[in-house]
């Protein structure tokens, strides 16, 4: 890669386009998680039953991991043939849509069946876009970054992550302040949905604003393209994108554990009152904040499988004190149990981001490295809150920390042979 970012690329606005996009992306998603535990379930999925409509509401949120590979794929291929900053504006224009179309949608009551298809429709567009952003975000900053600050540029698309949940909470937050349940599961919820628009106005003027980066503009002059870089990433480089899956399947399996899981069971199970349970969300999102930039300066110092190496281990001894910490009945005591969490989540997801890229060639970056993303939300966060809740109920939430730790033995044994893939990129 470049030393330095391409001359109509200055640094700020470099990561400022990398950082808005993904806060905008993460924001829309996170929208359609809360509201997928505090709202859908009772609009969309009226029965007598709480727990099956929850978990038939869960069951669309799962769905737009199922799209992410779709839309890696798709946006993958323009991305590596035709560049990154147009398909980066692409992206976000199919996901802004999708999110305003849901924050329209009548409930059952008013349409029904056709209601719980449409969710599911545009459920499936914001995981299409998001499939293509993440990917060319990363790209974006990585491919301008200096040689020994890879990581530490990588990490800006990572704070959309935190950034984009604190605003997706607080604004759920104040209008559950402000006014009665029954406003708020009747139009209050719409209201981000909706609003977003103006979000991804400002992240298009700001991505229409740069350049193309070094590297590809090097790939297009030397005529380095691949025609097809799907299938070239499964035939030429079937480690990397396997490893790089397997990688990746903690950080998802983590985050939507203490996020969608966490916030289902401590408002029903635990019984928290929900306005409380989401304020102590947003302080764990400040110790996920603050883990992603002491992650990057690690890992440029000392490797990113080195980093993501210990970040796991550090995950396998959390899922063993899962149950005990979050079952204490004392709001502060969970308080320190989500910090602690997401802060974990926070030294695993920092780096993910330079790693992926830096297994795969230019030629098949944008494809390799968003299919390897997308693929691992399938496996470690699509159905995570659904069999979350499902061994909570059946065997204990014991089981629920067995089951990250599972994952992340998974996790540390692919790191173990991605060691060779990663070295490679650290100097």
């Amino acid at each position: 890669m470049n030393q330095q970012p391409a001359a109509g690329n200055p640094v700020s606005r470099i990561l400022t386009a990398s950082l808005i996009g993904t806060t905008i992306e993460f924001f829309d998603f996170y929208i359609y998680a809360t509201a997928a535990v505090l709202v859908f379930p009772k609009l969309f999925f009226p029965s007598a039953d709480p727990t099956s409509a929850t978990l038939e509401s869960l069951a669309t949120f799962a769905l737009a991991f199922f799209a992410r590979p779709l839309g890696a794929a798709i946006f993958g291929h323009f991305g590596d043939r035709k560049g990154r900053k147009a398909t980066l504006v692409a992206a976000l224009l199919t996901m802004g849509p999708s999110t305003v179309a849901i924050g329209l949608l009548p409930g059952y009551a008013s349409i029904g069946i056709a209601a719980p298809i449409l969710l599911a429709l545009f459920r499936f567009g914001q995981g299409l876009g998001l499939g293509g952003e993440w990917g060319g975000a990363v790209l974006l900053a990585t491919e301008n970054a200096p040689a020994h600050k890879k990581a530490w540029y990588g990490m800006f698309p990572q704070l959309g992550a935190p950034i984009g949940f604190l605003l997706s909470s607080s604004t759920f937050f104040i209008l559950s302040k402000t006014m009665s349940e029954d406003n708020f599961i009747s139009y209050g919820w719409r209201v981000p949905f909706i609003a977003s628009a103006l979000l991804v106005w400002v992240g298009l003027y700001v991505r229409l604003k740069i350049s193309e980066t070094p590297e590809f503009m090097k790939m297009v002059n030397n005529e380095e393209r691949s025609k097809v870089p799907f299938a070239d990433v499964f035939v030429k480089h079937t480690a990397a994108i396997t490893l790089g899956t397997l990688v990746t399947i903690t950080t998802f399996l983590l985050f939507y554990l203490m996020t969608v899981f966490t916030l289902s069971w401590g408002t029903t199970a635990l019984h928290y009152p929900k306005s409380s349970f989401l304020i102590i969300q947003m302080i764990s999102m400040l110790a996920f904040g603050l883990g992603i930039p002491l992650s990057a300066v690690l890992a440029d110092k000392y490797g990113r499988n080195r980093m993501l190496i210990v970040a796991t281990l550090c995950i396998i001894a959390f899922g063993l004190v899962f149950a005990p910490l979050f079952t204490t009945g004392s709001l502060t005591i969970t308080a320190i149990f989500l910090s602690i969490g997401m802060f974990l989540m926070g030294l695993t997801y920092g780096p993910i981001g330079t790693a992926l890229a830096g297994i795969f060639p230019a030629a098949v970056r944008y494809t390799g490295a968003s299919l390897a993303f997308t693929l691992a939300g399938i496996l470690g966060a699509s159905l995570t809150p659904y069999l979350a809740t499902t061994l909570a109920h059946k065997y204990g939430l014991a089981y629920v920390g067995y089951y990250l730790t599972v994952a992340a033995i998974v996790t540390l044994l692919a790191l173990l042979g991605a060691k060779k893939l990663m070295k490679e990129q650290v100097e």
